[in-house]
Parts: C-alpha cells; sequence; structure tokens
C-alpha cells in the first residue's frame, strides 16, 4: 500500500525536482502539497508548486495549499542560487487558481481526515506551516505518522550563516516549536546532505526533452549547476531536498541515532542554530531521530534511477 504523504516545499530548484520524483513514485499516496515561503516569497512558491504540478501532470493531483509569510517576515531568500522565480528563471506558464486554501489549513483537513497515524509529512522547507498546523489544532502532531524534517546541522557549519542552515534560520521560531512537539520526527540535517553532489554528468543522462519530466529538469537545473559553480566553485551541486525525500523512500540508506534537539531563536551570531545535547550525561529528553550517517553511492543510484522511472511514467 502506498504512504500517504504532505509535501511541505519551498521551490526551489532542489524542491522542484523533489516533486518530479515523489508525485510519480506509485510507493507515495501525495495527498496535497503546501507552499511555504523560503527560496522565494510566499506568492512566489505558492505559485512555483502549482507550475512544477501542471507541468507534471500527475495521473492524481494532490490538494495545493497556498503560503503566508512568517510572523516576522522572511529574513533571507535563495534567488542567489534558484534564481529570481526559483526554477531558474523557466518563466512556466500557470493556470490562475482563486480561493486557495492556507497551507495551514490544508495539512490539518487533510491528517484529520485519515485514520491516526496514517498520514506523514515530509517538511522540505521552513517549518512556517507546520508549527502553524500545530498550533491551530493541537492534537495533530500525535496524530501525524511520521514526520521529516530537511534542515539545520549537527556537527557541520550552516549554510546560511555559520551556526546556522537556511530551512531553519528562515524562521527558528517555527522550527522550535516543531522540534518541541510531541510528533514523531526524523531531521535530516546539512551533516548527510552535503555529502551527496551531483555532477554535470547528470545533464548528459536527463530524460528526453519531449517528455515532461525531461522538459522541467532540462530547463531548471543548467542554472542550478551555473549557480553552484558561482557562488561555490563547485562543479556540481547539492541537493538537500532530493536526499530527504531517499530518507523516506529509501530508509535504509540511512543511519537514525535518537538524539535531543532544540533550536536557538535569540543568538545574535547563532540564531536558527540547531543545537543537540551530546552531553555524556544529557539533561534534554531525545525527541527526535537525525541521520548521521547514509550511503552515498546507493542514494546517488537511487536519485538517477528515481529521475528516468518518473519520466517514464509521466511520458
Amino acid at each position: 500500500m502506498a504512504k500517504k504523504v504532505i509535501l511541505d516545499c519551498d521551490p526551489g530548484i532542489d524542491d522542484a525536482m523533489a516533486l518530479c520524483l515523489a508525485l510519480l513514485d506509485p510507493r507515495l499516496d501525495v495527498l496535497a502539497v503546501t507552499a511555504v515561503g523560503g527560496n522565494v516569497a510566499p506568492a512566489q512558491a505558492t505559485r512555483n508548486v502549482q507550475a512544477i504540478i501542471e507541468q507534471i501532470d500527475p495521473p492524481r493531483w494532490p490538494r495545493l495549499g497556498a503560503a503566508s509569510a512568517p510572523d516576522n517576515g522572511l529574513p533571507v531568500d535563495g534567488r542567489n542560487l534558484h534564481g529570481n522565480d526559483g526554477l531558474g528563471g523557466a518563466d512556466f506558464n500557470v493556470a490562475e487558481l482563486h480561493h486557495l486554501h492556507p497551507s495551514e489549513k490544508v495539512i490539518c483537513d487533510q491528517v484529520r481526515a485519515a485514520p491516526p497515524g496514517s498520514v506523514s509529512v515530509v517538511a522540505l522547507g521552513p517549518l512556517t506551516n507546520i508549527a502553524r498546523a500545530f498550533q491551530r489544532d493541537p492534537e495533530l502532531p500525535g496524530l501525524i505518522g511520521d514526520l521529516t524534517i530537511m534542515g539545520g546541522t549537527v556537527t557541520s557549519p550552516g549554510n546560511i550563516t555559520p551556526a546556522a542552515e537556511f530551512n531553519i534560520y528562515c524562521d527558528p521560531a517555527a522550527a522550535k516549536a516543531v522540534f518541541r512537539s510531541p510528533s514523531t520526527k526524523t531531521l535530516i540535517p546539512l551533516d548527510v546532505t552535503n555529502r551527496i553532489i551531483l555532477t554535470f554528468d547528470l545533464l548528459n543522462h536527463l530524460p528526453d526533452r519531449s517528455t515532461k519530466v525531461g522538459n522541467i529538469l532540462h530547463r531548471i537545473l543548467p542554472p542550478a549547476f551555473r549557480g553552484y559553480r558561482q557562488q561555490f566553485g563547485l562543479e556540481g551541486i547539492h541537493v538537500h531536498d532530493t536526499v530527504s525525500l531517499m530518507a523516506v523512500l529509501y530508509p535504509e540508506l540511512f543511519t537514525i541515532e535518537e538524539m535531543a534537539g532544540d533550536v536557538e531563536t535569540m543568538g545574535e551570531l547563532t540564531m536558527g542554530m540547531t543545537v543537540f545535547d551530546r552531553r555524556r550525561v544529557p539533561a534534554w529528553r531525545r525527541n527526535l531521530g537525525v541521520a548521521k550517517y547514509l550511503r552515498e553511492r546507493e542514494v546517488i543510484d537511487a536519485i538517477r534511477r528515481g529521475i528516468r522511472e518518473a519520466a517514464e511514467r509521466a511520458g
């Protein structure tokens, strides 16, 4: 039976790739895709979610949720890597939709409509929507099957400040609330996602442009490679969100350790830092699983295979 999931994302080129794979994988029943501001502003994130789904045209369309701004606004965005529209300037046409429900309402509705524990959430962007859903429905953390979060670091440096990872930094108060919630959580931090680099060779093995998935990836991935080369001098790209999706599809490729974690929300230099009690006798309660290791070659193979199979299924 397919795993029922809600994808919460802030597309972003990497999020768009993850969406392509998730929406066309028969092991997943994607009930909803909810947008959140992060790589781009909330309105653009909502538009990008709709654009990707329209381009893929999956056999079963998920419900869509509209993003709204975090309580304190977005402190940063990812347009330096993802382009002004978040999708490398692909400028996909989108049919104008009206009266979209807020993302947090869609999350609550979908979880409540299913048996307890049967719907999982995959959070690939800032945790604004998840925190708001938990605030809107205080019983929700116990009704979700599991929550997979792309974000944070354990021992690695941040990627937006020396201490903080982008998703957590965008809305640290929301991240703190989610970390402290009684939900079953697994964190996929930069410590493992940074170990996966997709090289230029990927571009030579993308599906043909005549396929729906091939058309999307041929339009959004070259700008990502250019951005990583210009910004970081890397001859390849990180795909943090797609790696996190692999942790959902192939949990056997990841080693998870139960840890006690929290989020810094006040530090001048450490705002958005994920902090873990790793003392010999920790005082904090272990509250989430954290990916510590992954089988790199097998994860890369799974991503490449997923792209190929998604293109075959979409046509």
